[in-house]
């Protein structure tokens, strides 16, 4: 009589892109992940103006609210800090 091995299953994980709360705020982490930037492109466009700038969440925690970062996400290119009115 022979053994056969357990079945292997492989990890899988599926990301929705459907946001549930379009205004929540992201961390640095979500905000890399979900642009594919790296931190210094990231705080590079900031300084320029060409990518949305992050909001003070509590006394030493910033982030970016999602509905911004999927707006510069839209059009990444023509993103102007100055068209846009206050967060």
């Amino acid at each position: 009589m022979t053994k056969s091995a357990p079945p292997t299953f492989k990890r899988c994980e599926v990301i929705a892109m459907q946001p549930q709360d379009p205004d929540r705020n992201l961390r640095i982490k979500a905000a890399l992940a979900l642009t594919g930037l790296t931190r210094s492109t990231l705080y590079r466009k900031m300084e320029a103006g060409t990518f949305p700038q992050n909001t003070q969440i509590s006394t030493r925690c910033m982030g970016w609210r999602e509905s911004v970062i999927t707006a510069w996400l839209k059009n990444p290119i023509s993103y102007d800090t100055a068209d846009r009115g206050p967060g």
